[in-house]
């Protein structure tokens, strides 16, 4: 997992080309524009997914993670909670195939995701996004990018 802001993209860039360009959409684009729903940028191996929502509370937390995807979360408006903790130190309940979604228990570690700030979770990372900062419900918006791991 990483956890940073777009000022400090440029850091993460090598790690792979699709990821490299998933954060490139997100300095150059006005996300703050942009409708809800999906954005391809490169078919299924690379697309953006636009979300607003409204947070959870504690109790209706869902633990996740992903094998064939990355997920970059980056928090355009609002503010958020995303916990945290190594798939390897939680169990998995179920996995999805056609979602590509993995459904966790256990506890983990809780980032406060602030407009400007993003999450990358890789496929051995376990991670609880949209969480309510202090328990207290709020609207968010965020793109969510997935890039193909290679």
């Amino acid at each position: 997992m990483i956890f940073d802001t777009l000022a400090n993209a440029a850091l993460y860039k090598s790690i792979s080309p699709r990821l490299a360009k998933g954060l490139a959409f997100l300095q150059e684009t006005d996300l703050e524009a942009l409708e809800v729903g999906r954005i391809e940028l490169d078919g299924s191996a690379l697309y953006v997914l636009i979300q607003e929502y409204e947070t959870r509370t504690p109790e209706k937390g869902k633990w996740e993670a992903h094998r064939r995807y990355i997920d970059i979360q980056y928090v355009i408006s609002g503010e958020e909670c995303i916990g945290y903790r190594p798939l390897e130190e939680m169990e998995t309940v179920e996995y999805n195939e056609t979602k590509d979604q993995a459904v966790l228990r256990g506890e983990g570690a809780m980032v406060l995701a602030k407009a400007g700030s993003f999450g990358i979770y890789f496929p051995q990372d376990g991670h609880q996004p949209c969480m309510a900062v202090d328990g207290k419900p709020a609207k968010v918006k965020k793109a969510v990018v997935k890039v193909m791991a290679d």
